[in-house]
């Protein structure tokens, strides 16, 4: 209870009106720039929602992902559950020197990521939501914790459920916000123990994965997360009730278990699904934001000041 309370009391000061006054472009710079680039790569939609995910759940919505290692701290890019995976940076990069050019030394790295995520999501068929805004940068980064805290493929619903509720998050935010993975590709090193040695999967769809995840070697192979990758719908929840989750960790939803109630759901209603989607991507959005004079305003998202 604690923590739900944590989780809240910095969601209090974020207003969707923030930038208001002090940047009326920024919502139009960050929709028209991932428009850009989901146009020119649809699974970019998916790698920045990730990217937000993965800020979020370290050290809270503060933009530390994007930091580059320094002299005095090693950045979360290459912890485990990011090294070789994280990608999108580049976007946020372009993003900023937008904004930088439009607003100067007035819109953090983190706000811009949490609309731009939003954004992603809208332009490949999904809901939209209002993002609370006014979240502040982080000045470090911490490698150790983005290995702790964020959820692996290989976990079980108790791991990542318990993962969940240390931000403030519930058992029911687990399964609407896997549903991230309705689009986007994840490595064959991610799903190569799943498709050999589970049980609860669909034989054909083990041995057609198989295919392009060999046993050994070829771990950067991609493969979709559903079958609908590049379109935001209930796909993902209909694969878990067909036992074609891809990640451990998805098919753990649907597996006789506390979540199989709500996963059949959204595998019946899109709609349902889109719309609970919108609202659990705020509560997260709204996990141990530093606000007021926390943080800083980043002019480099890859850097402190």
């Amino acid at each position: 209870f604690a923590m739900s309370l944590l989780a809240s009391s910095g969601s209090a000061q974020l207003a969707a009106n923030f930038y208001a006054t002090s940047c009326p472009t920024l919502l139009t710079i960050v929709r028209n720039a991932m428009t850009q680039a989901v146009n020119s790569e649809n699974r970019m939609a998916a790698s920045i929602l990730r990217l937000h995910f993965h800020d979020c759940f370290v050290n809270g919505c503060d933009g530390s992902l994007l930091l580059d290692d320094t002299a005095t701290f090693t950045g979360e890019k290459n912890a485990g559950p990011n090294q070789n995976s994280v990608r999108g940076f580049d976007i946020i990069d372009t993003i900023k020197t937008r904004v930088e050019a439009a607003c100067n030394a007035t819109v953090s790295c983190a706000d811009i990521l949490a609309l731009a995520a939003r954004d992603g999501v809208v332009l490949v068929g999904g809901p939209t939501w209002t993002v609370p805004l006014g979240r502040r940068d982080a000045r470090t980064a911490s490698q150790s914790a983005a290995n702790a805290q964020i959820p692996a493929p290989g976990s079980s619903l108790g791991t990542i459920t318990n993962l969940f509720t240390n931000k403030g998050l519930t058992a029911r935010d687990v399964t609407i916000l896997s549903g991230a993975h309705t689009i986007g590709q994840a490595r064959c090193t991610t799903f190569r123990q799943r498709i050999y040695n589970d049980t609860n999967i669909d034989p054909a769809f083990a041995t057609t994965r198989r295919g392009n995840c060999p046993q050994a070697g070829a771990g950067a192979n991609l493969a979709p997360l559903d079958g609908t990758p590049t379109q935001f719908d209930n796909r993902y929840y209909q694969d878990l009730v067909a036992r074609r989750g891809l990640l451990h960790s998805d098919q753990e939803l649907f597996n006789n278990g506390t979540q199989d109630a709500l996963v059949r759901t959204y595998s019946n209603n899109a709609a349902t699904f889109a719309t609970d989607f919108a609202a659990a991507m705020v509560r997260m959005g709204n996990i141990s934001p530093l606000t007021g004079t926390n943080g800083e305003i980043r002019f480099n998202c890859r850097r402190p000041n």
